[in-house]
């Protein structure tokens, strides 16, 4: 009898102690929920991500546990995806055919460099950037490339545009389907330019090729360099000169969840992901990468991750070795374009940037008083109260409204603006 209720007790005990485990989950669940802004479209959604959620809690604690651990894992904004989820939306290099373009340049003659260098402290990095579901990464690696060696050679750190390369750059990259870095760095050559991320900002989807974006060439490069593969001393002479564009394998589940320490992997040298080298160190005897990824601040060391460096394998750690690139500058920026001013209308009257002059009052062929359309390249009305943009150029005052053609063609029209 006794025997059969220490069994009993037993059993309430373990059952006692996996509610408890599994409402401590659930708590720590909504806690993440609200630290990280997320909502589900229905219970059965959330009930799901819950159960992810649960499996990547067992796979953080667990890891954690290893006494010689060199990195730590956490539940950061991606814990509630399945390793296949992340991979399929969080990746993006496309290194298939790297070896028909690449051209590998005279190696860079072997210097003393310094025990460690973080381009970050000289201002030649911009601010940790969030790709979003698209699989860019490789426009985020050229431009952090760009960045940097244009801050080293002019002076001036500016924020480049992913979306540009994204849209535009459709020769051999395949936008948000992957792509390569050598290949943005010939179509940025090509193109005499990039423009910057706040006059052509990032969406995180492909979009039609902005074309009046394409033709201003705020940072502008002269060539670009393949470093050898499987090189790492030609690795570190570069990063110590510039922060360099490297294919890595981030589809490791550690990678994934990864918070800080020196990553060690295991991983597979099956490149999949493009990041930007900005230097290196060592501490604790453990020599490293500083390495900047796209998947924002939420992830890793504020958007960062050491990488294991000196890891005793020609290909390195994740293959950060086997397809380094690194652009090169000389040539100054073209001077900035001009700043829109006011339109003119006479010698007295002006109106704002964007709008059109249309004469309100005309006296032997002299207009004597003017109105601002508001705008641009606008069509002034006969009747000199109203204007119709240049996309419905056909003025139909009768009936108060902009026509593209003639009326009995037209289909949508717009309203005259006075």
């Amino acid at each position: 009898m006794g025997s059969w209720l220490w069994a009993v007790s037993i059993l309430v005990l373990a059952v006692h102690s996996s509610v408890s485990e599994a409402s401590s989950t659930a708590d720590l669940f909504e806690a993440w929920c609200e630290q990280y802004g997320k909502t589900y479209s229905s219970e059965e959604e959330k009930a799901l991500r819950l159960k992810v959620f649960e499996e990547n809690h067992a796979f953080v604690t667990q890891h954690n546990s290893m006494a010689n651990a060199s990195y730590t894992l956490a539940l950061n904004a991606f814990a509630d995806l399945t390793h296949h989820e992340f991979k399929a939306s969080r990746l993006g290099f496309s290194p298939g055919r790297a070896q028909s373009i690449r051209s590998v340049g005279t190696p860079v003659q072997e210097l003393h460099v310094p025990p460690a260098v973080d381009w970050r402290k000289s201002g030649a990095v911009t601010g940790v950037k969030d790709q979003g579901n698209c699989g860019g990464c490789w426009s985020f690696s050229t431009t952090g490339a760009i960045e940097g060696i244009n801050k080293i050679v002019t002076g001036s750190l500016v924020s480049l545009s992913e979306q540009e390369l994204v849209d535009c750059d459709r020769s051999y990259n395949s936008g948000c389907a992957g792509g390569l870095m050598d290949y943005a760095f010939q179509f940025v050559i090509k193109n005499q330019g990039i423009d910057s991320e706040a006059d052509y900002p990032y969406v995180g989807m492909d979009k039609p090729c902005n074309k009046e974006k394409l033709k201003k060439h705020i940072v502008t490069i002269d060539g670009y360099t393949d470093i050898p593969p499987n090189d790492e001393k030609q690795l570190l002479q570069v990063v110590a000169k510039q922060p360099v564009s490297v294919g890595i394998c981030g589809s490791e589940k550690t990678f994934q969840l990864y918070s800080k320490g020196v990553y060690t992997g295991p991983c597979s040298s099956t490149l999949d992901h493009a990041v930007l080298i900005v230097g290196y160190g060592t501490e604790d005897g453990v020599d490293f990468w500083i390495v900047k990824n796209s998947w924002g601040e939420h992830w890793g060391m504020h958007g960062y991750i050491q990488m294991l460096r000196n890891n005793g394998t020609a290909e390195g750690i994740c293959g950060i070795n086997m397809l380094a690139s690194y652009p090169t500058k000389t040539s100054p920026n073209p001077p900035p374009p001009p700043t829109p001013g006011p339109t003119k209308c006479d010698f007295f009257s002006s109106c704002s940037e964007g709008e059109t002059c249309c004469c309100s009052w005309r006296f032997i062929g002299v207009c004597l008083s003017w109105n601002c359309c508001t705008a641009k390249s606008a069509v002034c009305c006969d009747n000199n109260n109203y204007c119709c943009p240049a996309s419905h150029p056909i003025c139909d005052t009768k009936r108060n409204r902009c026509l593209k053609v003639c009326i009995k063609f037209s289909s949508v029209p717009s309203v005259l603006s006075p």
